[in-house]
């Protein structure tokens, strides 16, 4: 096993290579408009996972899948040529659905806005249901008759923190 540190350095060189690969060397026409997202690495280097995103239709995406599958073996020669690894990692071509994620949110997000502002709608020209303040407030002669009922049963004190003047506790 090899330490994740020195994975994650290789996954990152290994994406470095791939793009500058599709970008100037890989002249396959079926090839759109293709941008490496992410790679990953397993523990023991020998399968890495490139992860892409391409801008355009379905068909394109097809195409362009095909066109990495097809330079595959040219990408990987060249990786391990420049990587310098005992074991030139395999590598399989991934579509990240990224921009399809991106877009799922954007629509959940417009969704979320236009029933908020329903609700706000809604919420204009409404009053409460019951009154306007509908906490109960209590008049001044019933709050200085509920103070007088108030205390303990034997009026000692009894939490014990001996504000009138004993401990809490029964006399032994």
């Amino acid at each position: 096993m090899v330490d994740a540190a020195r994975a994650r350095k290789l996954a990152d060189r290994i994406q470095q290579i791939v793009a500058e690969m599709l970008e100037r060397r890989i002249k396959d026409p079926r090839l759109g408009f293709v941008t490496v997202t992410d790679t990953r690495i397993t523990n023991d280097l020998r399968d890495a996972t490139v992860y892409y995103t391409v801008y355009g239709s379905d068909g394109e995406r097809a195409e362009t899948a095909a066109a990495l599958e097809s330079a595959k073996g040219v990408i990987r020669s060249e990786v391990g040529r420049r990587t310098g690894v005992r074991h030139t990692p395999s590598i399989t071509f991934v579509m990240d659905s990224l921009m399809e994620n991106a877009a799922h949110i954007d629509d959940l997000l417009a969704q979320a806005r236009a029933k908020d502002a329903e609700v706000a709608r809604a919420a204009q020209g409404a009053s409460p249901a019951g009154e306007a303040n509908p906490y109960r407030e209590a008049d001044s002669d019933e709050a200085d008759e509920g103070d007088a009922g108030e205390g303990d049963f034997d009026d000692h004190d009894a939490v014990g923190d001996g504000e009138d003047g004993r401990s809490g506790r029964p006399p032994s």
